[in-house]
């Protein structure tokens, strides 16, 4: 090859590209500084030994080859850093998706957790009430004072707190309120007592039932039916006569002859103190009604005795007359 082919070669490259200079001229006059070499880079896609093997500062750029990140991976990537540093970035960014926290539970959601249940230990076996369920019905048992020698404990039971029957969740309530009077009766007794019965402004579909008390009197500690000295039901009514009368057989008669009927609040003060018995107000009406129900009927009783009295002195009267 002459010399004029192999400067042409040179010049050109073996694609016939011509070849970068290595060297980059610096214009300025007289004081011209110094030149930089600068590498041969092949910008070339072919991969041909030659190319590779001409100088070891060859730097070969392979795009084909390269890894890069698609779109999808930078915006996940991106997103959950955003996450990181804060959470509501992503719904200000305008994406779509959601991300579930997880709710926190103070101190005092804890505390009024643990009021909604109490653990009693009934029967030597413990149990659980649900206080949230029982709440508007825990009237129905109180602590009436102490009578006789200041120990003994009167118990007052209203029956016109119970719930309606016809609620859906009537069983779950009379469950758990079962639970909270004989748990609250261990409680309030400590030795002898007796049970204020409060029978009146009941209606019959808040009477409980048969099956309720049956498993009230079974459920009571043997101490607390050896020490209850008295039960006291305040206006009884035909339903509950009837009910004592069914139960009469699955009771002791020890337990029956502690049964007494009152039909009056003054006939209970004769019995007990009632300084510190809260009666309900539907019962204080239900008793000044029944009490002036009961005068009406005794002066229509009298007004019809003096007419009957004074019918009979004149017919009296004749016949003395007529015999004489």
């Amino acid at each position: 090859m002459d010399p004029a082919s192999e400067s042409k070669m040179t010049s050109e490259g073996d694609d016939g590209r011509p070849i970068p200079p290595t060297s980059l001229p610096l214009q300025g006059g007289p004081s011209q500084r110094k030149k930089l070499s600068a590498p041969r880079i092949s910008l070339s896609l072919d991969h041909s030994e030659d190319d590779l093997g001409e100088t070891p500062d060859d730097l070969d750029i392979n795009v084909d080859e390269l890894d890069t990140p698609d779109e999808g991976d930078y915006l996940d990537y991106t997103d959950h850093e955003m996450d990181w540093e804060d959470p509501g970035a992503a719904t200000r960014s305008g994406t779509s998706d959601s991300y579930n926290t997880i709710p926190t539970y103070s101190a005092e959601e804890e505390r009024r957790d643990v009021k909604l249940w109490r653990t009693v230990i009934i029967g030597e076996q413990e149990h659980r009430i649900n206080m949230k369920v029982i709440e508007p019905y825990m009237k129905v048992i109180s602590h009436g004072g102490y009578y006789g020698s200041g120990v003994n404990a009167i118990i007052v039971f209203a029956a016109c707190f119970l719930p309606d029957s016809a609620r859906e969740d009537y069983h779950e309530i009379m469950e758990n309120l079962f639970l909270y009077v004989i748990s609250t009766l261990e409680l309030m007794v400590a030795e002898d007592y007796m049970i204020v019965y409060l029978n009146g402004a009941t209606p019959h579909r808040r009477m409980p039932g048969l099956g309720w008390l049956k498993k009230c009197y079974q459920m009571i500690d043997r101490r607390l039916r050896k020490n209850l000295k008295s039960f006291i039901i305040v206006h009884p009514s035909w339903f509950i006569r009837t009910v004592l009368a069914i139960t009469k057989p699955f009771i002791s008669a020890k337990f029956s002859s502690k049964i007494k009927y009152v039909s009056s609040l003054d006939e209970l003060q004769e019995l007990i103190p009632m300084d510190s018995i809260q009666i309900p107000e539907c019962i204080i009406k239900l008793d000044k009604e029944l009490k002036e129900a009961a005068e009406n009927s005794k002066m229509n009783s009298f007004l019809q005795g003096t007419e009957l009295t004074a019918a009979s002195r004149p017919e009296q009267d004749q016949a003395g007359a007529s015999s004489s």
